[in-house]
């Protein structure tokens, strides 16, 4: 099993930045992909970005060029770097942990959530 933890939201104006972390309870080389993803009220929860094992990433449109995901190895970390922040991407903002199983069977793990409200 992989716990996630997050921290880094909060409450912020239009324009600020915000740094989310989300520390993993096993070596994340062990983890095939990680990922964010956000849910506003009464909305579908979608990606925001990933990134693999090897270092490729992937963002959402509406992120792309504000944000940036990253991770540090040694602590088992995942990083989100949000710059440029707009009202729009107040959410809650989950970590993901994706593992194949040497089956190939996927297993999904998913943080506890933070918030990050954008003032207008």
């Amino acid at each position: 099993q992989v716990q996630l933890v997050e921290s880094g939201g909060g409450l912020v104006q239009a324009g600020g930045s915000l740094r989310l972390s989300c520390e993993a309870s096993e070596n994340i080389f062990n983890i095939n992909a990680m990922g964010w993803y956000r849910q506003a009220p009464g909305k579908q929860r979608e990606l925001v970005a990933v990134i693999t094992r090897g270092g490729t990433t992937t963002y959402a449109d509406s992120v792309k060029g504000r944000f940036t995901v990253s991770r540090d190895n040694a602590k088992n970390t995942l990083y989100l770097q949000m710059n440029s922040l707009k009202p729009e991407d107040t959410a809650v903002y989950y970590c993901n942990a994706d593992r194949f199983t040497i089956t190939t069977t996927l297993q999904r793990y998913w943080g506890q959530g933070t918030q990050v409200t954008v003032s207008s």
